[in-house]
């Protein structure tokens, strides 16, 4: 069997149930074939695709390679692949072996790319995210999941269906001291848990910005495709990225139509740490009230919020703007991690608890690039799955939509729906263009688009 179609069959040994070693050992074609290598295709070469999916992790496993690159500014591209390439070069050869694609679908129809990091803008998340599991690639997906609820519950169902491995790209799992906090949840060292408290920082682009005049756009950016499923909107630089860099924090994180704002964004992270620890990687809230104030202008996305979530068994969980941490607090003590490794206690014998034989030990983590090539290579589930990453995502919707409408509001979790709101309902689906998706895409994305009201 070729590699790439023994690749390929990951997934379909994984819904039935069979493991299936997807990475052919080397005696197969020779000790010099890369078939010990799984083929990565990068899609968005920002800042955090070079410095964090790049730098970071991919090219510094040996079980993959970076074969393709793509983004819609071609400066931001030819820097991604100038990474590469450097990388790969040794012993005084320069490699230029990395393809580049200026069509994110290109990537995806490379029959030698295994799987993809999504690394775009929320707004063009679910799209790309769906194509490449339509295509039947493996999907390593960056946070926030993505703009609207049931876009996320599309591409919950297109990675399910297709039985292609699927990871949301954070990495607060593998920091030890965010598993170790979990950890000692888990095991009880601080009695059952009664209560949890979640802080994200507030926006770091500083004070709102106000309507910014019109420019002409960049030559190496293609504008309207980096627009894709969002409607059109005049250029200016504040929209999207500072052109010929990727250190600067780009506009887009602060307005509506591409990102949620620092409550999706940041809370992607702290919260996935705080259901890991509740045990509630799949469960809704069935409650949540709160209190929030939007900035105004062209950044416009909820700048302040402190919300209030109550679970069916009586657990709550409570989210605000503060420093990042999580805390967790049992009847027995609490536990606090401060991001990124500050943990604290109420008593210093909780912070000595080791996991012994029949304990529960996070200690073994991987990090986040190679948990998701773990779970392509065996068939198994992720540490993040898309399934656990998009509840986490839909946590923090929720209490945005509550904030949005001023509402308390109950949630349906065997409906997927709010209880007796047609206002909060639909705000859990937005209209997208039709413009650079495919057919197939486009189909798949308006199942989900249609929230029935009442």
């Amino acid at each position: 069997m070729k590699r790439r179609k023994f690749i390929q069959k990951t997934g379909t040994s994984a819904i039935a149930g069979i493991f299936v070693p997807t990475i052919v050992p080397a005696t197969v074609f020779g000790g010099g074939a890369p078939s010990n290598q799984i083929n990565i295709g990068m899609i968005g070469t920002g800042r955090q695709a070079v410095n964090a999916n790049l730098k970071n992790g991919f090219l510094k496993l040996k079980n993959c390679r970076v074969v393709a690159i793509n983004d819609v500014d071609s400066w931001r591209m030819a820097n991604a692949a100038k990474v590469v390439n450097e990388a790969y070069s040794k012993d005084g050869q320069s490699y230029k072996g990395v393809k580049t694609y200026d069509d994110y679908r290109d990537v995806i129809n490379n029959k030698d790319v295994d799987a993809v990091m999504i690394t775009t803008p929320d707004h063009w998340h679910a799209p790309a995210t769906i194509a490449a599991a339509l295509a039947g690639k493996h999907v390593s997906m960056e946070k926030a999941f993505t703009t609207a609820p049931m876009h996320g519950k599309a591409v919950v169902e297109a990675v399910k269906a297709k039985g292609v491995t699927g990871r949301l790209d954070s990495e607060f799992r593998s920091i030890r001291e965010m598993n170790r906090a979990v950890e000692l949840v888990h095991n009880k060292v601080i009695g059952n848990l009664k209560e949890v408290i979640v802080g994200v920082p507030g926006e770091l682009n500083g004070s709102a910005l106000g309507p910014q005049k019109t420019m002409p756009v960049p030559k190496e950016l293609n504008y309207d495709m980096w627009l894709g499923p969002a409607f059109p909107a005049p250029y200016t630089m504040q929209r999207v990225h500072e052109p010929g860099t990727i250190d600067s924090r780009p506009g887009w994180l602060r307005i509506s139509d591409y990102c949620n704002g620092m409550i999706t964004n940041w809370g992607a992270h702290l919260n996935d740490i705080a259901l890991w620890g509740m045990k509630k990687e799949l469960e809704n809230p069935v409650t949540v009230e709160g209190t929030g104030t939007f900035d105004k202008g062209i950044w416009h996305t909820i700048s302040a919020f402190n919300l209030n979530y109550e679970f069916a068994d009586g657990l709550k969980l409570k989210y605000m703007i503060d420093v990042p941490f999580v805390k967790f607090i049992g009847e027995d003590g609490w536990v606090r991690i401060e991001y990124p490794n500050k943990l604290s206690a109420s008593s210093d014998s909780i912070l000595k608890f080791e996991s012994g034989k029949n304990d529960i030990s996070y200690k073994d983590t991987l990090t986040d690039k190679a948990d998701f090539l773990k779970g392509i290579e065996t068939g198994k589930s992720t540490l993040e799955p898309l399934e656990v990453g998009y509840n986490v995502y839909l946590l923090t919707m929720m209490g945005l939509i509550s904030i949005t409408l001023d509402s308390k509001l109950t949630w349906d979790q065997k409906a997927g729906q709010f209880v007796g709101d047609n206002a909060a309902n639909a705000m859990l689906t937005r209209p997208f263009r039709e413009k650079w998706l495919d057919k197939n895409v486009i189909d798949w994305m308006n199942k989900y688009q249609e929230v029935k009201l009442k």
